[in-house]
């Protein structure tokens, strides 16, 4: 196992260059860009731009900046960037220039990967502060969300699961299946607007928070004080996101152990007088929750991006989810990039746990004997 876990960590260094290289590729024939963007917000066609021009970190251009409009000749500059004619061209290359354009393509990937291998992803085009610092500020709200929704649906999906195995085809197997289908039927982000209407004061109960992690009065409160809170402003938006979770996984926890409990080795378990119990969870368990084990890194993937974007949006949270999405939106790269970065790699390495927690729960199996 441990030959065969250093191979998998070996590999994890030629797919992450492949994923930054085909993503940085696409990126470069994406219409639009940092430099579009500023050229818009001075031509007066997209006034939400935040720009850095000369390092102020304001709302609006400079004075300066906001002269270079009429000034200069169109030239090669000028005439490749949509909407730039009439710009000053050494404007234009002043831009290119803090954007880091000046550069090749392929040069600057080499450059952005050498900077990655440090964890240094720079800073942001948009706003005066650092990636890593902008990542780790987002960070509470998609993990608070992103791991209570996931103990959550696993604490109620794979018993329930397990359970509609145990009576498949029975009443309590029919009506169950009934309102999970119905469930993951309601997307999320509409049954997150009804819940804000009927609990959180909108137009009837005003029982729940309708925005933000945490109250006003935070720093005032008890210890225990703050973990009420805290699970209070919570309980909406979770309840939200774990809603079609459950679905999946409850019908594929069912599923997997319909299919062992099928299996010769449960019936000659049974016929040797082992109770239901035993057969269930001395056997088949071990064997039926391999199939849970193995999409347990994507959901915790998942988790953060999947079901959380719109969720933070309506709630008003600040997660990893919105800020990957604002930055698409705003061809903000260094953060783009940055977050590609660490998800993939935190991907990769939970794939890797995948495998061995894969070989705890069933010791037949033996990775090192198969292809990597």
């Amino acid at each position: 196992m441990a030959a065969y876990l250093l191979k998998r960590l070996l590999l994890i260094i030629p797919t992450l260059f492949g994923i930054m290289l085909i993503s940085f590729t696409i990126i470069q024939f994406a219409p639009g860009g940092p430099v579009e963007r500023i050229i818009a917000q001075l031509q007066g066609r997209d006034s939400s731009i935040v720009s850095r021009i000369g390092g102020g970190g304001s709302d609006t251009l400079s004075s300066g900046s906001q002269a270079q409009l009429g000034q200069g000749s169109v030239d090669s500059n000028t005439s490749k960037y949509r909407g730039a004619q009439g710009l000053d061209p050494e404007f234009i290359k002043s831009l290119e220039k803090q954007f880091g354009f000046d550069k090749p393509a392929y040069e600057r990937f080499f450059i952005m990967m050498k900077s990655y291998l440090t964890f240094d992803f720079g800073k942001s085009y948009f706003r005066d502060v650092s990636v890593l610092q902008l990542i780790k500020e987002k960070l509470p709200v998609s993990i608070s969300l992103g791991l209570w929704m996931m103990l959550i649906s696993y604490l109620i999906s794979i018993p329930l699961g397990i359970r509609k195995a145990m009576k498949d085809g029975e009443p309590f197997d029919g009506w169950t299946s009934t309102v999970l289908v119905v469930a993951y039927a309601i997307p999320g982000f509409l049954f997150a607007v009804l819940l804000l209407i009927l609990f959180a004061g909108s137009s009837f109960l005003q029982i729940f928070p309708s925005r933000g992690l945490t109250s006003d009065n935070w720093e005032q409160l008890s210890f225990f004080g703050r973990i009420t809170d805290y699970f209070w402003h919570l309980t909406l938006p979770l309840i939200a996101m774990s809603l079609t979770a459950f679905t999946t996984m409850t019908f594929l926890t069912k599923n997997s152990f319909l299919d062992e409990i099928r299996k010769q080795y449960v019936t000659t378990a049974r016929a040797k007088g082992l109770s239901e119990n035993q057969v269930l969870y001395g056997h088949v368990f071990r064997n039926a929750m391999l199939l849970i084990i193995a999409g347990f890194p994507g959901a915790f993937i998942g988790a953060f991006f999947a079901g959380s974007l719109l969720i933070e949006t309506i709630f008003s949270l600040d997660g990893i989810g919105l800020l990957s999405f604002e930055s698409i939106e705003k061809r903000d790269y260094p953060v783009i990039f940055a977050t590609l970065w660490i998800f993939s790699l935190v991907g990769l390495l939970l794939n890797i746990v995948a495998d061995f927690v894969y070989t705890t729960v069933d010791p037949r199996i033996d990775f090192e004997s198969r292809e990597v």
